[in-house]
């Protein structure tokens, strides 16, 4: 795949995808004849779970920790692991934190409608 239906099927600026590159984000691809970056197309599988992790809340220096790590293979699974058991582990508080939130919102919504049913009735 050519950079730019990498963009298109990514979402990701061609830009970005170059920037990606050379920080090590993402492999460096094959070129062709050309000179013209050519993308295995499991990079979309890679862009969408490193986006994953860019919204889970991880900085890039993380994502581009991880990435290292898995360029270097198996020796690194357990290294890869930790790295997202950590961001795990905040991004279920945070699921927790918004899940109480929204049961309080939901107990305010009740508790309204029961007041606009009592002035109407």
């Amino acid at each position: 795949m050519m950079i730019g239906e990498v963009s298109a099927k990514s979402g990701l600026p061609i830009h970005t995808l170059r920037y990606y590159e050379k920080i090590g984000l993402i492999p460096k691809p094959s070129r062709d004849a050309g000179g013209r970056r050519y993308y295995d197309p499991e990079i979309l599988d890679w862009l969408t779970f490193i986006s994953r992790l860019k919204d889970l809340g991880m900085p890039i220096r993380d994502r581009v920790r991880f990435a290292r790590l898995r360029s270097e293979g198996e020796q690194t699974v357990g290294e890869r692991r930790e790295l997202l058991e950590i961001y795990r582990t905040g991004l279920a508080q945070k699921i927790a934190e918004l899940t109480e939130t929204l049961e309080v919102l939901d107990y305010k919504i009740a508790n309204y409608d029961e007041i606009g049913r009592k002035k109407t009735a």
